[in-house]
């Protein structure tokens, strides 16, 4: 605790208005969301690539966020850094009566209904009257994200596909419609547009769908198709200046040429 305090008082000095850090001082709730959500992400690739000495670090830096927020809403009155530490461990004593109490709990399942319901009772007792099953899903967070916990909210009343194979199907449902509508596009229809994204989104959806019937999470499969992009993509750059042929300004078959010969090399090794 003494160490969790240093950090509390890094953050009062760098808050100070007279001698802190004009940069750390000029900072609100709203300026300082966009980088907790950026060091969450940052945590999670770390854990991607299993790298425990940067996860240590992107650990700190999300800390530091949390810090940072409790910060700023004791500087206004509202709360202190204590108050979220007492606030989520209530939470989590509350949550768990099967483990500090009396409760039983069958296995992982039955604790991940137990613990909507509890969060729904939570709900109930401020106040809240919506009694959606799609109740509580936060609306700030990233949209792919927020499309898996509705349809996984939806599926607990039973409203799911049964299985992969008809998601997939209906996923090549909505590629047609998205080739529908991007012909419709090019033929110069004007509300094609509108249509064009509705159809976009709907393929997205049910890509979600898929992955959570897969039980592959959504953001660890995207991160991984772009660093194999990144690292195929640059693996192109080196194998062109390799050749003296800088791989801007060649022809589309050239450089998709580059592409094959690093993805045989990456499969070769």
């Amino acid at each position: 605790m003494a160490d969790v305090q240093a950090l509390l008082d890094i953050m009062a000095r760098l808050r100070d208005p007279e001698r802190g850090c004009p940069w750390d001082v000029k900072q609100d709730f709203a300026s300082i969301a966009p980088y907790t959500v950026e060091e969450a992400y940052e945590v999670a690739d770390a854990v991607q690539r299993g790298d425990m000495a940067d996860l240590r670090d992107e650990l700190g830096d999300l800390l530091l966020q949390v810090v940072f927020h409790a910060r700023m809403a004791e500087e206004a009155g509202h709360f202190a850094f204590a108050d979220v530490v007492d606030a989520i461990s209530e939470k989590m004593l509350r949550r768990h009566p099967h483990v500090f109490g009396d409760a039983t709990v069958a296995d992982a399942d039955a604790q991940t209904l137990a613990w909507e319901e509890h969060k729904r009772a939570e709900r109930q007792a401020r106040g809240d009257t919506d009694t959606s099953a799609l109740a509580g899903i936060a609306r700030g967070l990233p949209e792919w994200q927020r499309a898996v916990k509705l349809q996984k909210r939806a599926a607990t009343v039973g409203f799911d596909w049964p299985g992969p194979a008809p998601v997939i199907a209906k996923l090549h449902e909505e590629i047609e419609e998205v080739r529908v509508e991007f012909d419709a596009v090019a033929a110069g229809d004007g509300a094609a547009r509108e249509r064009l994204e509705d159809e976009l989104g709907d393929v997205l959806f049910v890509v979600a769908n898929l992955t959570r019937h897969g039980k592959v999470d959504f953001g660890a499969a995207l991160r991984r198709a772009n660093q194999k992009f990144e690292r195929r993509f640059r693996r192109m750059e080196a194998l062109a200046a390799a050749e003296g042929t800088p791989l801007a300004g060649q022809s589309l078959d050239a450089q998709d040429a580059y592409w094959n010969r690093a993805k045989a090399e990456e499969k070769a090794g």
